[in-house]
């Protein structure tokens, strides 16, 4: 691309270096490059090199004339249309005239020559060449733009269709979630009604406890997953690494999932190592994804079908392999390109009793990685089965095989407790008063701040459960800053109870003085196990 700092270069021949001296004497300027050549041989060169925007050529040269030259320079593409001023101490007859303008010539010039008749056409050359120059430039800025303008549109365009696609993957997605939600709602609903049929035998009450229990436990996967997802997209989520043996928590998570695959008539196949796998990470987490690579071979494997899980040593003895084959319907190669994406399902036809919302693998793939691993789905087609294997880094650090990655084991010691429950929300309210009065807990419940507050000084609680989020003047942060601020209730056992889960809530939790955080819908075995923690806090 040419600029208007460019130099203009004019090309300035004679064989008599004084006559060169003179010309160049009269001819300079500011962005003028002056080429001398004394020969025509020398002249061709400069050509050859540079973008010349006139040549003073003088005709009387030996070995080559400046008509020669002239000739030679119209026979080029690159130099014939350089403007030619011939200069001239012998004759300028008409014949001789002739053939200069028939080489190209624009002009003749007289020796001895006139200084501002020289500088004058050189002038106008000069100018002529600079506004050249400027065209070029402006050319070049207008292909530019062009360009850049094109380069927009096509972005443009292709942004646009990425909106598209993504507002369809929103409404797909908004669509599929209101579906998964609905779906466990409806069974809820209905084994509820079933329990205040006042003709319900024991049987089929137990069946409806059953089925409430399990869908609610759905529901609450779907949501822990949702966020288990923005949270490792936003890189907050944190390991609670410790050394573990990989091998004992397959065998625990393949166990607590093996009635799950015999309800769905599919058999469950181990071959688990016998020595250890001995890595350093996250006990629950590695629970997880083992869990959800069963979750998701069950679904896609019909009845009478396996998933066979195998533990196994690459060579280099320097990463555990674990692999989880299904003899279900396969992946295509088009799925398998997209599999661990968030919300990407192999079949969205598939009964939404099981296709959930696609986030299973994403996660499998987000929490191995986080443990310095990956996860590799092979599958030859459809009908042919899937195999997903995952390469875990063996660890040093020792064998210690990691504490129980089960339930809580429940105790009677729980009994007894004095308990605040402070809940805006009368239905939660009620329902946890009646099911911690069950357990054998003295319960009395305020449903705001100041409320809890002012009971908490009368009821004296061994432990107080609250909602974070209370209407009036103190929510849940305040209330637990107003309680451990005052003696006789400073050493109550504080459980902070919530919709938000995150790492952040937690650590904020655990700032104003809560001893534990849970996230709604509470888990009764978590929660009687926390309560038989405070029950010994409470005995000392």
């Amino acid at each position: 691309m040419t600029t208007l700092m460019d130099p203009v270069y004019f090309l300035l021949v004679d064989d008599l270096e004084e006559n060169l001296l003179a010309l160049e004497g009269l001819l300079r300027r500011d962005g003028l490059v002056l080429l001398k050549a004394h020969s025509g041989i020398e002249a061709l060169e400069h050509l050859l090199k540079y973008d010349v925007a006139l040549a003073l050529i003088d005709i009387q040269m030996p070995a080559m004339d400046g008509f020669e030259l002239a000739e030679l320079m119209r026979g080029s593409e690159r130099t014939r249309r350089v403007p030619i001023i011939f200069l001239t101490a012998g004759s300028t007859d008409r014949n001789r005239r002739f053939r200069g303008y028939e080489t190209g010539a624009v002009d003749f010039l007289q020796k001895p020559l006139e200084p501002h008749i020289l500088r004058s056409k050189a002038d106008v050359f000069f100018e002529l060449f600079r506004q050249r120059q400027e065209v070029a430039a402006q050319r070049d800025e207008l292909k530019a733009a062009t360009e850049e303008i094109t380069r927009l549109l096509h972005e443009s365009r292709q942004y646009s269709q990425a909106l598209k696609a993504a507002d369809h993957r929103k409404d797909d997605f908004l669509a599929m979630l209101a579906h998964e939600l609905r779906n466990p709602l409806a069974p809820v609903t209905n084994a509820v009604e079933i329990l205040r049929m006042s003709g319900s035998s024991p049987a089929m009450v137990s069946q409806a406890r059953e089925i409430i229990s399990r869908q609610i436990a759905h529901m609450a996967r779907l949501v822990d997953d949702l966020l288990d997802v923005a949270r490792i997209s936003r890189g907050k989520i944190q390991l609670r690494t410790e050394p573990c043996d990989l091998a004992t928590i397959i065998r625990q998570t393949a166990e607590d999932y093996r009635p799950t695959l015999t309800d769905a008539g599919v058999q469950l196949n181990l071959s688990v190592v016998d020595q250890p796998l001995p890595i350093m990470g996250d006990p629950i987490r590695l629970a997880q994804i083992i869990g959800n690579l069963l979750h998701n071979a069950s679904k896609f494997t019909p009845r009478g079908g396996s998933v066979d899980v195998r533990t196994s040593r690459d060579a280099a003895q320097t990463h555990a392999v674990v692999t989880v084959h299904d003899t279900g319907q396969g992946l295509s190669h088009v799925v398998q390109s997209r599999l661990f994406e968030p919300f990407c399902q192999a079949d969205q036809k598939l009964d939404r009793d099981k296709g959930g919302l696609g986030l299973g693998l994403a996660l499998v793939k987000g929490l191995i990685e986080l443990h310095g691993g990956s996860v590799e789905a092979h599958s030859d087609g459809t009908g042919t089965g899937s195999t997903f294997t995952l390469l875990i880094p063996l660890s040093t650090a020792g064998n210690k095989v990691c504490g129980s990655i089960s339930g809580a084991v429940l105790s009677p010691d729980t009994k007894d407790l004095r308990i605040l429950l402070v809940e805006d929300n009368r239905d939660a309210a009620v329902t946890l008063k009646l099911m911690l009065a069950l357990m054998g807990h003295d319960v009395a419940v305020a449903y705001d701040g100041d409320e809890g507050l002012a009971m908490a000084r009368t009821f004296l609680p061994d432990v107080v459960i609250s909602d974070l989020g209370l209407p009036g003047k103190l929510d849940g942060y305040a209330l637990a800053n107003k309680l451990r601020a005052e003696p006789t209730l400073a050493g109550v056992y504080l459980i902070a109870l919530s919709g938000y889960g995150q790492d952040d809530d937690r650590v904020r939790t655990q700032g104003v003085g809560f001893d534990k955080h849970f996230v709604k819908p509470i888990d009764p075995d978590q929660l009687q196990a926390v309560l038989n923690i405070a029950k010994q806090r409470s005995i000392r």
